[in-house]
């Protein structure tokens, strides 16, 4: 065991220290953006990039896409108190010495430190160094992030582990009080946030050949910005995602979700995308190492390919990379070591619905090559989706043919399959666009769109908690995620409360079963779900600017309280409450009756949509509305941009994306759109805003518009 006594400064250059704390045993801190402090521990063949090898080096950026060094850091060092204070914009890390400790600040205040005792161990007794170090944690300080749950919402109290799947993990943890923390490891990383046994510290412990951790400080805004940053930007999902998706049930043909689909389309419910269910239509060949369409399945693959992947319906297909027991190839294969494999060298073998396979090991570049190209030919030329079915259990006892095992192995496996399944799709693509569905989550899931839930809803506390596991998983890093309306039709009342929230989400699918479609209800009932699929038609244009908006930003679709206004303590209170992109407060009645309590944050007043009246914020309402709306507020400055109504997305103008725009109050902030033009300008008391061009505009009360030429006028009465 080691604990840092001594520091000795020995480089300072751009974006750059590096200490030696003992023989063969360094301290690095790197400035990567501004309020972004990366700190490593380690070897120094084990820090420094430089000295990196080509597969270490692959493996570092499987993880992140920013590893250049930002500007100048100025240390100060302070020779009577053994310190070092290194400065970087408004923000600093000042490092002490007997005791080790690390303080960071913005502005001058502490924002983040670690303890006074045991702030930074190193036991270097075990097969792997195992990294621990320990922040303070005040009693008012509360955890966000770190992945799904459907449980509180701050993780204090909380252990967890990064490769453990019931715990369903993401790295990135942070704090309203201005601090964020990206652990960058593919090792196990335990998190022992406010436990028990030690309710006022966060330990992180990280069993790998360094320390690699990432401390953000700054504004919640700021922190989720450079997160998303350091991983890699999103890509775009293509508009084809933005649609009504219909799921394939297990056991049905293609032709009768096919005519499912039909009918829908007669009766006003028009699907747009088509979702196939398990097993993969990718087979592999009993004898050679080939991948090819299942025909039979899919019938003539090119009149499939014309009608469905290029020209009719948008299809999602399946895919997985299982090789089938008792093949001649799985035997080639497992002697080759393509596949995982046990400690005695054979085959780990998985049970599924439809067989035992063994996996293809994509750890290895031959076989991710293989797969990844494979795929490329087969959807060349395409628009199409992938969904990635069923979680990979990786036990204990099973490798990959270069070593890779345990919790190690459990972190890259599901990284690389991911990866390989978003390359084969934007091949060739500008920009890259592709959609990968999948519900297990992974150190990937921040960075691509198509986050998925099955999520049965009975009742309404099933609706709290699908909205707890969106807002939880939204509050870690990823920018979106969609469910399925697996509601069953006993109850119009339930349906059309879940739907009137699904249509404020990124997305959601019906579920090819009777008992879960919208055309077994009455008439009327019809009537009310065809109003909100209209609603969501018009949305489109909204949704699709949000995910560009959080592409760029970080900052996820649906915004859980703590995320969308950190600094308002009362707000967070209202845990089903949300801000759905950055002009709509969303709170949905999650209850048999007609009636919620609505808390309006403060510091700005709101508009409400189904009334038109403005409200200041900082209180609280008693709302009441039935089951035909849903209560939404429009934040003031802002603008909402709709499309007109669509019979599906086949009618999607994309030369004119909008028909109306709402205000709320004096515009003051250029609105979230897809592909936005429309600019706002302040002048002398006015806005005067561009590409407003031939829409009606539904203005707030107290407020005058005149159209010069292509130009809005926008100005408060007189």
């Amino acid at each position: 065991m080691i604990q840092i006594k001594k520091l000795k400064l020995i480089d300072h250059q751009q974006g750059l220290c590096l200490f030696e704390i003992e023989k063969d045993l360094f301290l690095r801190i790197e400035a990567t953006a501004l309020g972004v402090f990366r700190i490593r521990c380690g070897a120094k063949n084990k820090i420094d990039d430089s000295l990196l090898n080509p597969r270490a080096k692959e493996r570092q950026e499987l993880l992140l896409a920013r590893n250049e060094l930002s500007s100048e850091f100025v240390i100060e060092e302070h020779k009577k108190n053994s310190q070092w204070q290194i400065s970087h914009g408004n923000t600093s890390v000042e490092l002490q010495v007997n005791p080790f400790a690390m303080i960071f600040r913005r502005d001058g205040e502490v924002v983040l430190k670690t303890t006074d005792e045991n702030a930074l161990i190193v036991d270097t007794e075990v097969d792997e160094e195992a990294w621990t170090i320990n922040f303070a944690l005040p009693k008012n300080d509360h955890v966000y992030g770190l992945g799904r749950t459907a449980g509180a919402y701050s993780r204090r109290g909380e252990e967890l582990f990064s490769d453990a799947h019931d715990h369903q993990y993401l790295p990135f943890a942070w704090s309203t009080k201005g601090w964020g923390l990206f652990p960058n490891s593919l090792k196990q990383v335990r998190h022992q946030v406010g436990i028990k046994k030690a309710p006022t510290i966060y330990q992180l412990q990280i069993h790998d050949n360094s320390l690699d951790l990432f401390v953000y400080i700054g504004t919640v805004a700021d922190i989720f910005n450079q997160f998303s940053a350091s991983l890699g930007r999103p890509g775009q999902p293509p508009l084809s995602a933005m649609g009504i998706w219909l799921d394939q049930i297990d056991g049905q043909s293609f032709t009768d979700v096919l005519e499912q689909a039909e009918q829908l389309d007669q009766k006003g419910f028009v699907v747009d995308t088509i979702n196939l269910a398990p097993p993969s239509v990718f087979l592999f060949q009993d004898d050679k190492l080939t991948l090819e369409w299942d025909t039979e399945r899919l019938g003539d693959v090119r009149q499939f390919i014309a009608d469905y992947l290029k020209e009719g319906k948008h299809i999602c297909v399946p895919s997985w990379p299982g090789v089938p027991v008792g093949t001649a190839l799985f035997k080639d294969l497992e002697d080759r070591a393509w596949l995982l494999l046990d400690d005695d060298g054979h085959a780990y073998r998985v049970s599924t619905p439809y067989g035992e396979v063994g996996i293809l090991d994509l750890t290895y570049k031959d076989a991710y090559k293989f797969w990844e190209s494979r795929h490329q030919q087969l959807l060349d030329n395409t628009d199409t989706g992938i969904n990635l079915i069923d979680v990979i259990s990786i036990p204990d006892h099973i490798n990959a043919r270069q070593g890779e095992t345990g919790a190690f192995l459990r972190q890259l496996y599901p990284l690389r399959l991911e990866q390989s399944m978003y390359d084969a799709q934007s091949y060739h693509k500008i920009p890259k666009e592709a959609y990968l569905r999948r519900e297990a989550l992974s150190l990937n899931s921040p960075r691509y769109t198509g986050l998925h839930l099955q999520h049965s809803i009975n009742n309404f506390e099933d609706i709290k908690s699908l909205l707890r596991l969106h807002l939880t998983t939204q509050a870690s890093g990823v920018i979106s995620q969609t469910h399925s309306l697996l509601v069953n039709t006993n109850s119009s009342n339930l349906y059309l409360r879940f739907l009137a929230l699904s249509v404020f989400s990124a997305g959601f699918s019906l579920v090819a079963d009777k008992q879960y479609l919208p055309d077994q209800f009455d008439q009327k009932t019809q009537e009310q779900i065809k109003v909100f699929f209209d609603l969501r038609s018009r949305l489109i244009p909204y949704v699709l600017g949000n995910i560009e908006d959080a592409t760029r930003t970080g900052l996820p679709v649906q915004r859980m309280m703590a995320v969308a206004f950190p600094d308002d303590q009362k707000a967070h209170k209202y845990e089903y409450q949300f801000l759905f992109g950055p002009a709509l407060l969303v709170a949905p009645i999650l209850d048999g009756g007609n009636e919620v309590e609505i808390y309006l944050p403060e510091g700005e007043a709101w508009w409400d949509v189904n009334t038109g009246i403005r409200y200041e914020g900082g209180q609280v309402l008693q709302y009441e509305c039935d089951v035909s709306t849903i209560p939404v507020f429009g934040r003031e400055g802002h603008m909402l941009c709709m499309g007109p109504v669509l019979e599906g997305l086949s009618k999607f103008n994309t030369a004119r994306i909008l028909d109306q725009v709402w205000l709320f109050g004096m515009p003051l902030y250029n609105p979230v759109v897809m592909r936005n033009k429309i600019r706002v300008m302040q002048m002398q008391g006015s806005s005067y805003i561009k590409g407003f061009e031939g829409l009606d505009i539904l203005q707030s009360s107290g407020l005058e518009v005149k159209r010069r030429g292509a130009e809005v006028r926008i100005s408060r009465e007189r």
